[in-house]
């Protein structure tokens, strides 16, 4: 009985060290798995990340050229040169890539046909939107190099137009262009501030207190555009401000001439146009010619401002709260001289500019001039 036990135990025994060796290339195989599906994620995951990259800086360069649109040849170019100068401020997988302006392409619709920048100068009057394809961009492989190759080369494309026409206007200058009851035509001028003597009623000089009553709230909304947005129609009434303050909107307007003597503010803050050519007007300053580059690092656009515009009758004597008709973009064509001055004017834009504000379904009528840069797809 015990010579049988101990020839089953010995059966036993080696039965466990043939398990005990299959059990070892079982683990072995169970790791080799284990580490190449970690591999894999590994690669996969950098290969999302360079591809989420590549988009971003796609959105980022689509934004930036449908922004530089101005209906004119110069706004195309500037809107591939905006387009290459977002590009290359990203970097791919660590790794530096060269993007070409042939990768800018313009249309008229979102759905197309699309054209190249020369086409485009053609047309410019027409072009809304705007797609960029970034350039490939080669992410290396390193675990799963038997599966997906040794490299992959990744690219991402975003489009980008104009948005639906606005209703609720921001950032417009305090002050306003009165409506007479006579058409207002694109190139002539209109006053925006009257001069002393030739207010439109008793204290009133078409300065409006939307960003407060004290002459540093008007030199701030004057330079900077107020912070707050409105809409045209009986819902949004807000007071003027008696007095010509000649100081307060001289110091705040002339710094989109880079004029900052007298302004106690930063270019920083309140930069300048990048073209400050004063006697110019619109056409010439959207095309270009001729300009007079800032001594300060100068923004585009800062001489095209939105300004509300008021029925004559809406003014009385003294204080008092006048209601929006309608907003209108306007071109300054000189700073503010010295002393009191004269009537302050700006000539009447209408091509489609970026402006800031938004869209209420329920509310007034569009401003078919004013859109957004919109990412569409």
């Amino acid at each position: 009985m015990k010579n049988r036990t101990f020839e089953q135990l010995g059966k036993q025994a080696g039965k466990n060290k043939r398990e005990r060796g299959s059990i070892l290339a079982t683990s072995a195989i169970g790791m080799l798995a284990i580490l190449l599906a970690v591999g894999l994620g590994v690669d996969i995951s950098r290969l999302y990340l360079t591809k989420t990259e590549l988009q971003n800086a796609a959105d980022a360069a689509a934004l930036a050229a449908v922004s530089a649109l101005n209906t004119s040849p110069l706004g195309i170019t500037k809107a591939a040169d905006r387009a290459v100068a977002a590009m290359n401020s990203y970097d791919f997988n660590n790794t530096s890539v060269t993007f070409p302006r042939g990768n800018v392409l313009f249309a008229r619709n979102l759905d197309g046909p699309y054209m190249s920048e020369a086409a485009a100068q053609g047309v410019a009057a027409s072009i809304r939107f705007v797609k960029v394809t970034t350039a490939e961009s080669a992410v290396g492989i390193s675990f799963a190099a038997t599966v997906l190759g040794n490299s992959k080369n990744l690219t991402a494309t975003a489009t980008a137009g104009l948005s639906v026409p606005l209703n609720i206007m921001c950032n417009f200058l305090p002050v306003s262009v009165i409506d007479y009851g006579m058409p207002i035509a694109p190139g002539n001028t209109y006053t925006f501030r009257a001069s002393s003597g030739t207010s439109v009623s008793a204290g009133n000089y078409q300065i409006l207190a939307v960003a407060g009553e004290g002459g540093k709230d008007v030199r701030i909304g004057i330079g900077a555009g107020v912070d707050a947005c409105a809409a045209p129609g009986a819902e949004y009434a807000v007071d003027t401000k008696p007095g010509v303050t000649a100081g307060a909107v001289r110091q705040g307007l002339n710094t989109r001439f880079d004029d900052y003597q007298t302004s106690q503010v930063s270019p920083e803050l309140m930069p300048p146009d990048t073209n400050i050519r004063e006697q110019i007007t619109y056409d010439q300053y959207k095309n270009g010619s001729p300009t007079q580059r800032p001594t300060h690092k100068g923004v585009d656009g800062r001489r095209v401002v939105v300004i509300p515009i008021v029925k004559q009758d809406q003014y009385d004597g003294g204080r008092n709260t006048v209601r929006f008709d309608r907003f209108g973009t306007f071109f300054l064509q000189t700073k503010v001289g010295g002393g009191n001055g004269g009537d302050l004017v700006a000539e009447y834009v209408d091509d489609i500019v970026i402006g800031q504000g938004g869209f209420d379904p329920n509310g007034a009528p569009t401003n078919g001039l004013m859109a957004l840069p919109v990412l569409y797809k």
